[in-house]
């Protein structure tokens, strides 16, 4: 059986040509929720395996609500995964998190509407615990990593996932300040929830590309003004990478996130459909045995 990756990262196909990366391996996946959005490349960095995959698929063809986030986070689940890193593009909602800089969000706020957010249904409910939405430990081992790069990073802060695929106007960004948000994107949710359901350490490295549309010093935020911040902090995330393969260990995960469904199943187990059971047995069978 293939090593099984010690680490994915969700994000954009630039990654991929990071140095030192070798003996790649694409996996072209189906899950009972579909196909992930594009093939997953695994490949060995600092010794050990690492799987990336292309969010909005290769050249960036779907949108944040058809991305198949379920699909992705199974997929990612099935190759093995317990840690996963996101490198998102967001919009600052504070005036101390300027573009360029890389935040840590430690909650999320999730105003999406038509997207599939949980794994469960059809005969199995779940209900689990996302107060503390982001890995604590694997937040802090991504700031270590973060430090052997120039960037300037800010660790906390609310971060509010929209529909999209539109910007916010000006009364939204301004209702978001008031609310307490601190940056803004569009693919967060539900991607962290499901990690969540399927017990993974999930992560946020969101890179500010702009002051949303709030900021009267600035100009609105554009598709131009965001491909440029990612273009030049993509060097950094695959810095940040790289430092964190290196600090991760092969022991135990002592975060609550390895075991978030064994105290959320609250249907019997006799009355749970066996088609079910089958969908779900990667994330529930070793609780319904």
């Amino acid at each position: 059986m293939p090593e099984k990756p010690s680490l994915a990262i969700i994000g954009g196909s630039g990654l991929y040509a990071m140095s030192g990366l070798s003996d790649t391996q694409e996996y072209d996946l189906d899950t009972p929720f579909g196909k992930p959005s594009a093939p997953i490349v695994v490949g060995t960095l600092e010794g050990r395996r690492v799987a990336f995959l292309a969010r909005h698929g290769i050249g960036h063809h779907l949108m944040p609500g058809e991305v198949n986030y379920r699909a992705n986070i199974y997929a990612l689940k099935s190759l093995g995964v317990e840690r996963v890193v996101s490198i998102s593009a967001c919009g600052s909602l504070r005036e101390d998190y300027a573009p360029g800089h890389i935040v840590l969000p430690d909650q999320l706020f999730d105003l999406t509407r038509d997207r599939p957010r949980t794994f469960f249904g059809e005969g199995l409910v779940a209900h689990v615990s996302v107060a503390d939405p982001f890995c604590p430990d694997l937040t802090a081992r991504l700031e270590e990593a973060l430090k052997e790069t120039e960037a300037t990073v800010h660790v906390g802060g609310a971060f509010v996932t929209i529909e999209g695929p539109r910007f916010s106007t000006k009364a939204e960004s301004h209702t978001y300040r008031a609310w307490g948000m601190s940056i803004i994107g569009m693919t967060t949710s539900p991607e962290a929830f499901l990690a969540r359901e399927a017990e993974l350490c999930y992560a946020v490295m969101a890179h500010v590309t702009d002051y949303d549309v709030w900021h009267v010093d600035e100009a609105p935020v554009t598709v131009e003004m965001v491909i440029q911040t990612l273009q030049r902090n993509t060097q950094i995330a695959q810095e940040a990478v790289r430092a964190l393969v290196r600090r991760l260990d092969d022991g135990e995960r002592t975060c609550d996130c390895a075991h978030a469904l064994s105290n959320a199943l609250i249907t019997d187990p006799k009355v749970i459909p066996p088609a079910t059971r089958e969908k779900l047995d990667l994330l529930v069978g070793k609780y319904l045995k």
